[in-house]
């Protein structure tokens, strides 16, 4: 059974196929470090909080972390940086793999198909992506499983856009990054991401508001809308001015990295937005304003959101992963059909 993963910055997501239902599994993708003890260690085992223990220390992962750094008023550490792994990080690629062992599990079968999501390189930043891909790639063969990369602004447009023929401009506004893809009938024609996304609105809302960045992120989280309201002196102020920001100067980016020569003249594009920084309320119809202001070189025919933001890219992943199944086993069922005729002869 195929599946599909969603190697974010934020959280890291799982998808796989349960009849005919897709069933998730997430994980926030950060740890926080407590001072090790006896009982501390009996008490996070007994409340089946994930956690490790190296030395004198606790590393309480995922879900709980920000939990525990609330209480213990610290901040989170993160694996991954900017959408990619942390070289700041010591301990990135440790924490990395037992977060994704508990949203993956272990393979049905030796060689199952997985398909893992990977951002463009940014055209902002000098980041490269490669080394980030080839580690997970690495440790997700340890595993067992047959891995494979996808796009993840084309994990977007195949979960969002197959009723298109999986043709549009899909965006995930992540939280380490923002990833843009064109496509047109499933063939990627532009990529790209930029170095901007949600840990960059906290960031940018924390700097100008003096709040701690893990607690204007739980404020993002909890019941924040973009409406603009607010007052402009708090943090909810700060976060609406640093994600209007964030869609002109995504908004930008494609009106220049887009060559009209690669768009069929008289198609008009739907455009899916999705990802977890794109979940508050209100989100839609502001992207939507600010792309009718644009000058896009090509004609729109809507704008819409995923309706499961957060579960999109795995979603598509896991799309991709089991169309790449499907594939394999046909081919095989076709080379043994043809071996037994042959034998018949």
């Amino acid at each position: 059974m195929a599946k599909g993963l969603d190697v974010g910055t934020m959280n890291i997501l799982s998808a796989q196929q349960d009849g005919n239902d897709t069933v998730f599994v997430q994980q926030r993708n950060s740890f926080v470090e407590i001072d090790y003890s006896d009982m501390a260690e009996q008490m996070l085992s007994r409340s089946e909080v994930l956690h490790i223990r190296k030395d004198d220390k606790v590393y309480v992962v995922g879900d709980d972390a920000l939990n525990f750094a609330n209480i213990f008023n610290r901040e989170t550490r993160r694996p991954m940086q900017a959408g990619i792994l942390s070289s700041d990080e010591k301990s990135a690629i440790p924490m990395m793999k037992l977060i994704i062992e508990q949203v993956i599990g272990e393979p049905d079968r030796p060689g199952e198909k997985l398909y893992f999501s990977t951002p463009a390189d940014p055209i902002d930043t000098d980041l490269s992506t490669l080394y980030h891909q080839k580690t997970i790639e690495s440790f997700l063969g340890d595993m067992g499983y047959d891995a494979e990369p996808i796009n993840e602004g084309m994990s977007v447009i195949y979960s969002e856009l197959a009723d298109n023929s999986f043709t549009g401009l899909g965006i995930s506004f992540g939280a380490g990054m923002t990833n843009v893809c064109l496509s047109y009938y499933a063939v990627p024609v532009m990529k790209f991401s930029v170095a901007r996304g949600g840990d960059w609105i906290d960031e940018q809302a924390a700097q100008a508001t003096g709040t701690p960045v893990d607690k204007v992120t739980s404020i993002k989280e909890e019941d924040f809308e973009l409406d603009f309201e607010t007052d402009v002196g708090g943090v909810e102020g700060a976060l609406s001015i640093y994600y209007e920001n964030l869609l002109d100067y995504v908004i930008d980016l494609i009106v220049e990295e887009v060559d009209e020569e690669d768009v069929e003249e008289g198609l008009d594009v739907p455009v899916v937005v999705t990802g977890g920084t794109s979940s508050p309320d209100g989100f839609e119809a502001l992207f939507r304003d600010h792309l009718e202001d644009a000058n896009i070189p090509f004609s729109i025919s809507g704008v819409s959101h995923a309706d499961e933001p957060l579960y999109s890219v795995a979603r598509g992943a896991l799309v991709a992963a089991r169309s790449d199944e499907q594939e394999t086993e046909g081919s095989a069922d076709a080379e043994a059909e043809g071996e037994a005729a042959a034998a018949d002869e």
